[in-house]
């Protein structure tokens, strides 16, 4: 069983800056893709941007060029750094992961609020 730990929301001004951590543990042999999902109050769960193994990325249209996501030397980490905030981005935030351990598994964490508002 792999649990992923977040951590790192909070309420920020617009224009402010957030970094965002998960990490996971557990039985861990190899992680294919690390995600951040998040869900505004009403909408639907959206993917925000997601790494590989091999450290290519993707993000959605709304925060590229704002969202970076990078994983952390010991590759089980995962963070996502968000500046220049807007309203629009206050959600709960979800970490999620897939790759290959005992068995196959796909892991969420338990979500971290981020809100931005002045």
């Amino acid at each position: 069983q792999v649990q992923l730990v977040e951590s790192g929301g909070g309420l920020v001004q617009p224009g402010g800056s957030l970094r965002l951590s998960c990490a996971a543990s557990g039985s861990i042999f190899s992680i294919n893709y690390m995600r951040w999902y998040r869900q505004a109050p009403g909408k639907q769960r959206e993917l925000v941007a997601a790494i590989t193994s091999g450290g290519l990325t993707n993000y959605a249209d709304s925060v590229k060029g704002r969202f970076t996501i990078s994983r952390g030397n010991a590759k089980n980490t995962v963070y996502l750094q968000m500046n220049s905030l807007k309203p629009e981005d206050t959600a709960v935030y979800y970490c999620n992961v897939d790759g290959y351990g005992s068995t196959g598994f796909n892991s969420w964490g338990q979500g971290t609020q981020v809100t931005v508002s002045s």
